[in-house]
């Protein structure tokens, strides 16, 4: 499951840099570090679950 969001949020990324997807806050191409922080939140909260089940 962690692959699979893994790789969508990289995806995600890469259209960002190639044509921005649109949607508010994500509307240059400079912003995909959003979607990089946000990569590292979902990545961080996911091995703090973890441990707790």
């Amino acid at each position: 499951m962690t692959k699979t969001i893994s790789v969508l949020l990289i995806l995600a990324m890469a259209a960002q840099i190639i044509k921005p997807l649109g949607l508010p806050g994500l509307r240059h191409r400079g912003d995909f570090w959003k979607l990089a922080i946000f990569a590292f939140a979902i990545w961080g909260a996911t091995l703090i679950l973890r441990d707790f089940s």
